[in-house]
């Protein structure tokens, strides 16, 4: 990693981001101490003894050097203690003295498993749940508990099955968005000393009894229903509002041209059957006069019918 890695602060404490390559060099200058006292007393008997040095100086070199993944940092323990923080690329240990444990910086999937709950209102949900989470303190994920992903995952079931528990029916199905910000911030809040940033968590599945699915849906059949009686009659009363201003503004003669333009509209289908539809007070004349013709009539036929009943 090199001195350009800088320190970084971490809770409070100085944690060195070291890459102060000593114990490489230290092996490696050994070896080469070593090599040139072998070539020195060679054939000496201490070359063999210098050679044995050497060469295990030399194998020691490895051990001297660890790589971290551009998304993964380590905390180096020296002789079971912590020791330092060392980020992505090459650093360098002490040999047995120093060992290192590593985590993972991405942000990790875990899948909370489906949990049977009773709601408030004493109805059984199976609920399962999507949490999504990284590592921000990489000592404390490591050093404060055994099993950070686990350890999350069971505190998040738990979670889920209290929240979910102290609502009812309704508002687990219709207000699932704020059901799972409210996990999350519980387990964040909880989480806080382990390490760790939940992100977000997300409600997948909420399955219902079947008895229930009937039920719910029912009641949306009902009310798809009443919204469609509502609006048929808001129509039929638009409709009605609208004939009563066109008959106030039409004309009797306006009138019967709307009827003739409607009958030509439907003359087209020669099997359909016209019925002549005339409102009374066009053809009221009419018939005034006709039953008049037919009293007058009925009249003549009376005095026609009086002399032949006379010659009888």
């Amino acid at each position: 990693m090199g001195e350009a890695e800088g320190s970084a602060v971490l809770s409070g404490e100085e944690q060195q981001y070291s890459g102060s390559p000593t114990p490489f060099a230290f092996f490696l200058g050994v070896f080469i101490v070593f090599l040139v006292l072998t070539i020195l007393v060679f054939p000496n008997v201490l070359a063999a003894l210098f050679a044995i040095i050497g060469f295990i100086s030399l194998a020691f070199l490895p051990g001297c050097v660890a790589i971290n993944k551009e998304w993964e940092e380590a905390i180096v323990l020296r002789l079971g203690k912590f020791q330092r923080l060392v980020g992505p690329g090459f650093f360098f240990k002490w040999p047995l003295a120093e060992t290192f444990l590593k985590q993972d910086k991405r942000i990790i999937t875990l899948d909370v498993s489906r949990q049977d709950v009773m709601t408030k209102d004493n109805i059984s949900v199976s609920v399962d749940a999507v949490v999504f989470m990284k590592v921000v303190n990489t000592k404390d994920s490591l050093v404060n508990i055994q099993n950070v992903w686990n350890s999350v995952m069971k505190y998040a079931q738990t979670t889920l099955r209290d929240v979910v528990g102290d609502v009812e029916l309704d508002e687990v199905l219709a207000r699932r968005d704020e059901i799972a910000n409210r996990i999350a911030k519980i387990v964040d809040m909880e989480t806080q000393d382990w390490g760790v940033d939940i992100t977000s968590v997300n409600l997948q599945n909420v399955e219902l009894p079947e008895d229930m699915k009937r039920v719910i849906a029912r009641q949306a059949e009902a009310e798809r229903e009443k919204r469609a009686v509502i609006i048929k009659s808001e129509g039929e009363l638009t409709a009605a509002e609208n004939l009563e201003k066109a008959v106030l503004q039409m004309s009797n003669r306006a009138l019967y041209l709307r009827t003739l333009s409607s009958l030509e509209d439907i003359s087209y289908d020669q099997s359909n059957t016209i019925v002549f539809a005339i409102p009374m007070d066009m053809v009221s004349g009419e018939i005034v006069g006709l039953s008049a013709f037919a009293g007058a009539s009925k009249a003549a036929d009376e005095v026609r019918r009086l002399p032949k009943e006379k010659e009888q």
